[in-house]
């Protein structure tokens, strides 16, 4: 199934710059690279980050598809430029080698729990620089640029999506209620944790990290409110919401696992326990029904179901460690410490917000399928139709509107 929004990213980490060529706006959204600069800093920051995080500040410039700060329809096309590329113009260039020129940062022995040996084996590499630089998390800053752009078209649609941090190391969040006020907290944070003494906690494990030499991941959790019913499909495999978002989490460098709603709990308890009932809603909304619960995460069936949609990913720990693990030189085949680059200890903070980009990107794209995606002042059209309908009872609708 092709998507109404592509995206495609190229760049390499320390090449001149990451690009984004996202397809399939909608024509007629507000957007300036003043919203997009701040996801960008919004995924910079974190306690446990690296050094690169000090020397960067990604600013993004649109090159294409957008004039006047309104999108065109046409794809846009977002660049993100690495400011270390000076250091690294002779090393990354794309013109030609001079003559009897030699690597000074050739890697030939990988790193365990990288790219770098299956990569080499996949694309004949023997220099597994050029893995790793394509393979760095580096690249995910062109997807939050992209992310932030569908982010901007899902709250033309009241859909917002956010994120927190669940654990790091072991280290576990506090009380959260999921309030407006619990969220600027989270926002607030290093560490995206908005109570104060888990979070304190979770520095810690990351001080003790650094000073053994060790890198840690953790939990995350996304929330996408307001997400109307409907988006996705049950009658095609690849078209299912929850694969779709599957999908987009574990393409986020090391995230491990994901669930959606009470996820692998929900293999464990009886059905009566696990699927939520179905009530009548309280208030005028935009659906007449309305959950007690939701353990379902707001899918079922392959599509939303007017709840929130709450997807929690595992991040594993950076592969890059300052106190390297075995391994072996390809090249010579001797047994040898693993290469080191300068790296982060933990970025669980900063995989939330990759992490919302990419759920911003599977539900705006999954709305232009479902409402058009040419124009914005048709697809919120179709869209309030679309809530008109829903608020109708159902018996008032229309004779033959079902095939029985």
């Amino acid at each position: 199934m092709r998507a109404a929004i592509e995206l495609v990213t190229a760049g390499e980490s320390h090449g001149p710059s990451v690009t984004a060529i996202l397809s399939g706006v909608p024509a007629g959204l507000a957007i300036t690279t003043g919203e997009i600069d701040a996801d960008l800093a919004r995924r910079q920051a974190g306690y446990g980050r690296g050094g690169r995080m000090r020397m960067e500040r990604d600013v993004v410039r649109l090159t294409g598809g957008v004039r006047h700060a309104r999108t065109l329809g046409s794809p846009i096309c977002l660049v993100v430029e690495n400011r270390d590329w000076e250091n690294w113009r002779e090393e990354m260039g794309a013109e030609e080698a001079a003559p009897r020129w030699t690597s000074q940062r050739r890697v030939s022995v990988a790193r365990p729990g990288h790219a770098d040996l299956a990569g080499g084996a996949k694309f004949g590499h023997a220099d597994m620089r050029n893995v790793l630089e394509r393979a760095s998390a580096r690249e995910t800053a062109a997807r939050v640029a992209a992310g932030a752009v569908c982010r901007k078209l899902l709250a033309a649609l009241g859909v917002w999506v956010r994120s927190r941090t669940l654990s790091i190391g072991g280290a576990p969040d506090g009380d959260f209620d999921g309030s407006e006020a619990a969220w600027a907290a989270v926002e607030a944070s290093d560490v995206r944790c908005g109570d104060a003494r888990a979070a304190q906690a979770m520095r810690d494990r990351i001080d003790e990290a650094t000073e053994s030499g060790d890198s840690l991941g953790g939990m995350i959790e996304v929330v996408a409110e307001g997400v109307p019913p409907g988006l996705g499909t049950h009658v095609k495999w690849d078209g299912r919401l929850d694969g779709r978002l599957g999908q987009a989490m574990l393409s986020v460098p090391a995230i491990k696992a994901v669930e959606i709603g009470d996820g692998m709990a929900a293999a464990h308890r009886p059905g009566s326990e696990v699927h939520d009932p179905i009530v009548p809603a309280a208030g005028d909304g935009c659906w007449p029904f309305s959950r007690p619960s939701n353990n379902a995460g707001g899918i079922e069936g392959g599509m939303s179901n007017g709840e929130p949609i709450v997807v929690r990913l595992a991040m594993k720990p950076i592969p890059t460690l300052t106190s390297p693990l075995p391994s072996v030189d390809v090249s010579t085949g001797a047994p040898m410490a693993a290469h080191a680059e300068r790296s982060d200890v933990c970025a669980v903070p900063a995989a939330g917000v990759v992490a919302e980009a990419m759920i911003g990107v599977v539900l705006a794209s999954a709305a232009c399928e479902k409402f058009g995606g040419d124009c914005l002042d048709d697809l919120l059209a179709a869209y309030r139709h679309y809530l008109d309908r829903l608020r109708l009872p159902w018996r008032e609708r229309r004779p033959g509107h079902d095939a029985t």
